[in-house]
């Protein structure tokens, strides 16, 4: 499970690390678009992940009672959680598209990069509803245990991304004139449209799912609901922290934000190639909950961390051996690549930590724990990040003191997961 879970789930930040390499390499304005869609696909990921959460809970339900042989019971469940999804989406897009240029004000954007924003922005976001689908479908499938078709779609909508990165942004002469910013955004909407529709067919052909809307509503919308906002409120303490590193970043200077993005990039890469363990500890951790077969959950949790952290390590070292020429993949500018440089070690060493956070935030989403996810997010972004952010402005620490914020941020995360399953789980496994 957790090999296709790896493949789907680095789709996304595979195209927005193909976006800004590409972008970034523009012989023209190369760093200020660097910049632009980097904050862009920061904003983005704020709305993908705050309402995207409906995924885990879609999983974790089907799963859960799927374990309790209950499946039957959910027939008219998908359709409905589904319906959410979309309904969600398109009130978000029609309640941002027409503030865009404030929106990204407020990241410090200003002058070229800011009209770069806006344009990039004004193509990608109609590809909002079409992503919330594909996740609500991706949740269904790993609810069932299925990692395969996730997997197959993702593919191939990554490789539709470069490909059309590369031919719209650049241009071929005399065929198709260099569309630029612009040319990243449509890569990026036509790729999302072909997994949107390749989710429908195969949710259709592959399974005995119904997507027929029923008026009566199923039980567990209520749940869903439930599980959502609470996911709702972590994925905005979570994004806090990612929005204000974007923001403070952007103010020390267009360098110093293409620079921090590029570092964002390969973080987020890193970040859902480790979370690929933590889909399959998700999955299985909701079929053994349902199954009440607390021992076989915590072998589960023992070896999925294990695996994640041998992940993490490969990553890391691959980091550092390739650490002079990583930069310059993504842009050419001798000051970014300083600066990326400068911090790149920081990223990198962050990814152990990242490994036990990411796996362990996973389970517990299978496992129906999201009041408590809510909790340590707000914690870490509260009492972690925030005040070690500002507390390293004011002593002009500059991007050491975002990424520093950034460390203790996921160390707290991982710390609190680590403690609530040692004093709640660990005597349920006991007691068996």
């Amino acid at each position: 499970m957790a090999i296709p879970a790896i493949i789907s789930g680095i789709a996304e930040p595979v195209i927005s690390i193909t976006d800004t390499a590409i972008v970034g390499n523009i012989p023209l304005y190369g760093t200020e678009s660097l910049a632009a869609v980097g904050i862009v696909g920061t904003f983005l990921s704020f709305l993908i992940w705050v309402l995207g959460q409906t995924r885990s809970v879609i999983s974790a339900i089907v799963s859960q009672n799927l374990g309790a042989g209950k499946i039957e019971d959910l027939k008219r469940f998908p359709a409905q959680a589904i319906f959410y999804n979309i309904a969600l989406s398109i009130v978000v897009l029609f309640s941002t598209y027409f503030f865009a240029e404030e929106i990204f004000r407020l990241f410090n954007a200003k002058g070229i990069i800011l009209d770069l924003s806006v344009d990039y922005y004004n193509i990608r976001v109609w590809g909002f509803p079409l992503t919330l689908f594909t996740f609500a479908v991706f949740g269904l499938f790993r609810g069932l245990q299925n990692t395969f078709w996730p997997m197959i779609i993702a593919g191939i909508g990554a490789a539709i991304n470069v490909l059309l990165d590369f031919i719209l942004v650049y241009g071929i002469p005399d065929f198709i004139d260099p569309m630029n910013v612009e040319g990243a955004a449509w890569a990026s909407l036509i790729s999302q449209i072909v997994m949107a529709l390749l989710s429908l067919i195969l949710i259709l052909k592959k399974t005995n799912v119904s997507l027929r809307l029923k008026r009566r509503l199923h039980p567990e919308i209520k749940r869903l609901v439930t599980m959502s906002l609470n996911l709702f409120v972590r994925s905005l303490a979570l994004n806090t922290a990612l929005i204000l590193a974007t923001r403070e970043a952007t103010a020390l200077g267009k360098e110093y934000i293409a620079a921090h993005i590029i570092a964002y990039n390969i973080w987020i890469f890193a970040a859902f190639f480790i979370d690929g363990y933590g889909a399959a500890g998700n999955i299985l951790g909701g079929k053994l909950l349902g199954e009440q077969n607390f021992k076989a959950l915590w072998k589960l949790t023992q070896r999925v961390n294990l695996y994640n952290i041998g992940v993490s390590l490969i990553l890391m070292a691959l980091g550092f051996m390739g650490y002079s020429v990583v930069g310059g993949l993504f842009n050419k500018d001798p000051n970014v690549i300083s600066l990326f440089n400068a911090i790149f070690y920081m990223v990198l060493l962050s990814l152990p930590l990242c490994s036990l956070a990411f796996t362990l935030d996973s389970i517990f989403k299978g496992l129906g724990e999201m009041g408590y996810l809510r909790n340590v997010l707000l914690g870490a972004t509260l009492l972690g990040f925030i005040p070690v952010l500002y507390i390293t402005k004011y002593l002009q620490w500059g991007l050491y003191g975002i990424w520093l914020a950034m460390i203790v941020w996921i160390a707290y995360r991982a710390v609190a997961l680590i403690v609530k399953y040692w004093r709640k789980y660990i005597p349920l496994i006991e007691n068996r």
